[in-house]
């Protein structure tokens, strides 16, 4: 049924109205992000991580309860498994004291009889320098993916998906602005994954582009009517393997827990937006910049004049 729908100016109207969705998303991503910012995690902030476990299951909101009355400051805890807790603590001037008050109270409170794992403090100087090392990891990628394009497809099509990247880049990060969801290192991980997948459904679409494009007998079609072609002929793959890898990305969200939550969180928006910026950006700006079936005559008149002054 969406095939149908595709063809002729009903799937041009399609494409359209997407990118202009997408514009849209991405102007309240930017204006969320310069207004909330990032929640960043104790990886990048720097602070305390303690782990224990109690006797009997409690449950997480009641042990919450518990310990926010032994502690004055900010603190996230989260279960890791079966009586099993890890509780985040972000650094200030009273937090030893905190520290030593709600731990002594959950390991003398004969309901929760807890026993401390481990107690760990990361400085925020290496927080910095994993902000640091993260965010060059981002951009090289993107360098990267751009010397790619530049090599692989006419600037156009280059174009097309390099701005579908940066889209769905935005649409991610404007969710955890959004929603200030933690920002941690396993985040950042997923940032790059969603640059490998946006890239590939971008290829994916504009490889068929380019070869059909390259069909004379397409010469007297619209370069409308031949991009509706190209996305009709690889919906089906790009809708299956987009289906199987959020069956998988959703149920590591479901069932890996809280430490991989952000991780799956991230990398499940970032597929849905990817294959959604492979139709509606990385095929339709093209179109927009001009392009057309001469784009490749020319290149193709090129080589043969070419071969035709060699003696």
């Amino acid at each position: 049924m969406l095939n149908t729908f595709l063809k002729g100016e009903a799937g041009t109207r399609l494409r359209f109205s997407g990118m202009l969705l997408s514009a849209i998303l991405v102007l309240l991503s930017v204006f969320t992000l310069s207004q909330k910012g990032l929640n960043f995690g104790l990886d990048f902030t720097g602070g305390y991580l303690t782990e224990f476990t109690t006797s009997e299951s409690v449950e997480l909101k009641q042990l919450e309860q518990f310990i926010a009355k032994n502690h004055n400051g900010e603190f996230e805890l989260t279960a890791q498994g079966n009586s099993h807790y890890q509780l985040r603590e972000a650094p200030s001037d009273s937090v030893n004291s905190d520290r030593s008050d709600w731990q002594s109270a959950i390991t003398q409170n004969a309901d929760i009889n807890a026993e401390v794992l481990s107690s760990a403090y990361i400085g925020s100087q290496v927080g910095d320098e994993l902000f640091e090392q993260g965010c060059l990891a981002l951009f090289s990628a993107m360098v990267a993916v751009m010397l790619y394009l530049a090599v692989r497809f006419e600037w156009r099509l280059a174009v097309g998906s390099v701005v579908a990247l940066v889209h769905d880049l935005l649409l991610v990060l404007g969710l955890f602005s959004l929603l200030q969801l933690e920002f941690n290192l396993t985040v950042l991980a997923s940032l790059l994954a969603i640059i490998g997948y946006s890239l590939n459904d971008s290829i994916i679409v504009g490889d068929r582009v380019r070869e059909l494009l390259r069909v004379k007998s397409n010469n007297a079609l619209s370069p409308a009517s031949i991009i509706n072609s190209a996305i009709k002929s690889t919906l089906t793959r790009t809708l299956i393997t987009s289906g199987t890898t959020l069956a998988t990305v959703a149920s590591v969200w479901l069932l890996a827990g809280a430490p991989l939550q952000g991780f799956a969180i991230a990398l499940f928006t970032g597929i849905v937006v990817g294959t959604f910026s492979s139709i509606c950006i990385a095929a339709t700006l093209p179109e927009l910049l001009g392009l057309s079936a001469k784009n490749y005559e020319e290149k193709l008149d090129v080589k043969t004049q070419a071969l035709m002054d060699m003696p």
